[in-house]
């Protein structure tokens, strides 16, 4: 397939390159224009702007906000105007639910398809194709670009026709990840104030009821205190936090755990933890122990 991807940052590189090595023709568009260069090599075309990219046919977009979104969306040199009538818009980034609903709005009406597909892992798990994602919308849409799907995750969960539906879906993860993050530095600095080691309390949790995956992964960078380089920047951690409240204030759906991730996460970058995982807020629980 001819395809455009659009944000090569820790994510998207990994997920660019697997759609290259599965042979599709991929034009590949980065505002810093260097990390575009890098996959050049591997043989990805380099667009100027998005809309050179986009005229492809199918347009990815995996960026870091809304803000980087939109950018590449609309105006002179953005996707929308240049995708051809019947062209798809994969949204594969963390966005806001509102500014899902206003590109399915967009696209619909110049003719053209959106499907929301945010992901869920790390760079290591995109890098290997290991991503698991969460899809909404038009449901021949979506079978058309399953094949893409297919090459850069390991499964795609479709969560229903209405394109907003996804993003839903991922704040959702994001938040329950959060909140085990929280927990478990919580958890450890009781552990470690009480005399016990971050580690064996781990090795408890990993043969337990308790195991999971998350646990595993994110106990053993809270039990070693690894919290560079980063897989998810903390930052971006407290963007999705609020992206997670302006949905559930929109809904109507108090979450009082969200709000303390909130505080937790900006007194983290108070704290000057900015270049770090967003495993780092579990950090401030053991500050507050005293340890």
């Amino acid at each position: 397939m001819d395809i455009a991807f659009l944000g090569l940052g820790k994510m998207g590189r990994g997920m660019a390159a697997n759609l290259l090595q599965a042979g599709h023709n991929v034009t590949v568009w980065n505002r810093t224009r260097s990390r575009a260069d890098e996959l050049q090599s591997r043989g990805a075309h380099v667009a100027a702007t998005p809309a050179e990219a986009a005229r492809a046919g199918i347009a990815i977009t995996m960026l870091a906000d809304d803000q980087a979104v939109e950018s590449a969306v609309y105006g002179e040199t953005g996707i929308l105007g240049a995708l051809p009538a019947g062209g798809i818009h994969i949204s594969m980034s963390t966005i806001s639910v509102a500014l899902s609903a206003r590109l399915a709005e967009a696209h619909h009406a110049a003719g053209q398809s959106y499907v929301a597909a945010p992901v869920l892992g790390r760079p290591e798990a995109a890098a290997v194709a290991k991503l698991l994602i969460i899809a909404a919308g038009a449901p021949e849409s979506i079978a058309r670009v399953q094949p893409l799907f297919d090459v850069m995750s390991q499964k795609t969960n479709v969560v229903g026709s209405n394109p907003s539906a996804a993003n839903v879906v991922k704040l959702c993860c994001n938040f329950f990840i959060a909140s085990i993050i929280e927990s478990l530095g919580e958890t450890f600095a009781l552990a470690r104030k009480s005399g016990i080691e971050a580690a064996k309390l781990l090795e408890v949790f990993n043969s337990s009821p308790a195991t999971a995956p998350l646990v595993a992964t994110y106990g053993a960078l809270i039990a070693e205190g690894k919290f560079t380089p980063p897989g998810f920047n903390l930052p971006l951690g407290l963007k999705d936090v609020r992206l997670v409240l302006a949905a559930a204030d929109s809904a109507g759906a108090p979450l009082p755990i969200a709000n303390l991730l909130h505080d937790r996460f900006l007194t983290a970058i108070a704290r000057g933890l900015s270049d770090k995982d967003w495993s780092a807020i579990a950090s401030l629980a053991a500050i507050d122990a005293g340890l």
